[in-house]
C-alpha cells in the first residue's frame, strides 16, 4: 500500500505522525476486508436459506401446500 500523506497544517511530532498514519492505513485495511467479506459470501450459500418450516401432513395438507407460508 504506498500513498502520499501531507501536513497541511501544524508540525507534528514523529510519533504524532506515525500515529496519524497508522489510524488511516489500518480503518481502510479494515474496510477493505469487509468488502471482501462481502464478495466471498453468496446469497444462494447463506445459512438462512437452509432452515425452513416443515410441511404439515394429514388431511387436506395437500390444498394448505399452495397457500402462502407464514415463516
Amino acid at each position: 500500500m504506498t500513498e502520499n500523506f501531507q501536513v497541511i497544517k501544524g508540525e507534528p511530532t514523529d510519533e504524532e505522525l506515525a500515529a496519524v498514519i497508522m489510524v488511516l492505513t489500518s480503518q481502510a485495511a479494515a474496510a477493505s476486508a469487509k468488502d471482501a467479506k462481502a464478495k466471498l459470501t453468496p446469497e444462494w450459500n447463506a445459512p438462512h436459506r437452509s432452515v425452513r418450516k416443515s410441511f404439515e401432513h394429514g388431511a387436506g395438507s395437500w390444498r394448505r401446500s399452495a397457500l402462502p407460508h407464514t415463516y
